[in-house]
Order: structure tokens, then sequence, then C-alpha cells
């Protein structure tokens, strides 16, 4: 006789999803895209009792502006994010970023959320995500909470989102005037790579005639346990003016910085010098006027 491994139900709201997540006796999980959960029973048979299917909720698959900042809902898939003009013109470093993620059948079913709450050290939008100063909005049945997604990913498959708690979007705040950014990945092979080192970075200049960095952030995808901004790499970049030596310091700053971070490994022999070269890339991408495309 063959036994069902899990249950199936499927939310119609936030606040049924919520409901069904948290009802007693029964461990739920959300169900998306399935992407990644998919992998997580093969490995895990007994994670979950019964998934809860909010893929169909409108409000989690909303991209929409408000004044200076953008939502994307949770359930919102790369393709979708992809194609949504009002994130390719506020935040073309998400945009890149999706565009990385996985073949197209992944990209039409991954969802930006179930990204984030996977946590994989390899996310491709964790970083872009970071780069943005973006929050993470989460419903409890006790109420609504707000992260920065630097802060609600704490490590590899780590979180804080509370258990029962459901993800529903991501808000970030549209960049400065002038500024410009850039995602760059390093996989395996050209498609359907898993990354093994990623840099995301943002910047602008103060003013065409002054031509000094006004802005500087940057934040390598799968170098350190929590992805996070380097600041000491972004502050030694302020003030300066664009130059392929100032690039090539900030850049060796970077690759101490994520050893300083996620100490010697046996792989640093391999991503010091891949870093550099990524970092000094993206910034010359960011800041240099001559045939910019991010």
């Amino acid at each position: 006789m063959c036994m069902e491994r899990f249950g199936y139900v499927r939310a119609s709201s936030i606040t049924e999803a919520v409901s069904l997540l948290n009802e007693p006796g029964v461990r739920s999980r959300p169900l998306v895209g399935g992407t990644d959960l998919v992998l997580l029973t093969r490995a895990e048979p007994s994670i979950c009792d019964r998934v809860v299917d909010i893929s169909l909720i409108p409000d989690l698959h909303r991209i929409y502006q408000n004044d200076d900042c953008v939502t994307i809902g949770a359930a919102a898939t790369f393709s979708e994010i992809i194609e949504s003009p009002i994130v390719s013109q506020t935040a073309p470093v998400l945009t890149q970023a999706c565009r990385q993620v996985g073949a197209t059948q992944i990209r039409n079913m991954g969802t930006l959320g179930g990204n984030v709450a996977n946590a994989a050290a390899c996310a491709d939008s964790l970083p872009a995500l970071v780069c943005l100063d973006a929050v993470a909005r989460v419903v409890t049945p006790q109420g609504e909470r707000e992260w920065l997604v630097s802060e609600l990913v704490r490590g590899p498959n780590r979180t804080i989102i509370p258990a029962g708690g459901l993800l529903v979007s991501l808000r970030y705040q549209v960049p400065p005037p002038g500024s410009r950014s850039v995602f760059i990945k390093l996989g395996r092979r050209n498609a359907m790579a898993i990354s093994r080192l990623t840099v995301a970075a943002l910047g602008r200049l103060a003013s065409r005639e002054a031509g000094r960095i006004a802005e500087a952030r940057l934040v390598p995808g799968s170098a350190t346990p929590q992805i996070c901004r380097f600041r000491v790499v972004e502050e030694s970049l302020i003030g300066q003016m664009p130059s392929r030596d100032l690039y090539q310091s900030a850049a060796r700053l970077a690759a101490d910085e994520m050893t300083r971070l996620a100490g010697r490994r046996w792989s640093s022999e391999f991503k010091e010098p891949t870093l550099i070269a990524l970092t000094v890339r993206a910034l010359a991408q960011v800041f240099e006027i001559q045939g910019r495309d991010a």
C-alpha cells in the first residue's frame, strides 16, 4: 500500500496561509515554485507533514512602486522580476542577478522569496538584495515584522524567520539619480551554473564635473558565511577619483575582508584572486562613464 509522504492544501490569502502554517499538530511548509522544497524533501522526507500552496495569492506576486520605494511580492518569479520595467529601471543589479538564476524553467518557477527564505550560500539574488539594503516583511500570527535581508539571513540555509512565519514581500529604496549597478557571476560553466563567486556593486559619482565617488556599495556572494556589504571597502572608495589603481586597491581590501570574515579555507587560493578580478571589473563598470551598461 502506497502512503502519501505529505499532505497538500492551497491558501487563497496571506491570512489563510499564516493560519494553515500554524495549525496545531501539523508541520507545514509553504510551497510556491518548489524548486528548493523538492530537493529538501528528497534529502529529508520527514521535513514536513503538509505543504501549503501560496502560489496563487495575488498580493504575493505584485511588483509596484510607491514614491521612492519598490515592493516585490515574495512569490514573484525570477521571470516576472526580469520582465518588470519597474525593477529594470530602478534596480538593474537585481534584474541582472535574476537573469543569472538557473535555466529558463527554473526562472519561470523559482521565486525571489524562496531564494531568500532558503538562504543558500550560492543564492544569486541575495547579494543584489543586500546591495540594495532591501527589507524583508514577514507575517506571523502575532503580527508583522521587518528585517534587512542582511540581518534576516544569518548564514547558509539559516534565517531568523520565526517558525510559522511567512515571508510576504521584499522592499528597497530606489537608489539616487546617477546611480549605477552591476551583478557579476562566476560559475563552473556558462549555463545553469551554481555560483562559485558573485559580486553586486552599486555607486554614483558626486557630479560629472567633480567626478569623485559619492556612494559605493559592494557585496560579494558565496564568499562569506553571512552575506553583507563590505563597508571597509566602500569607505575606501568614498571621495576618491575613479581609477584602475583605486579599483585594484579596493579589490585587494575586499579579498582581505573576505579572509577576515570567512577565515582561510581550501578554496581561498582560488577565491582571493578571483574576488579581486571580479571586484575590479564591477567597480570599473559602475564608475567609468564611457561604455557602462549597468
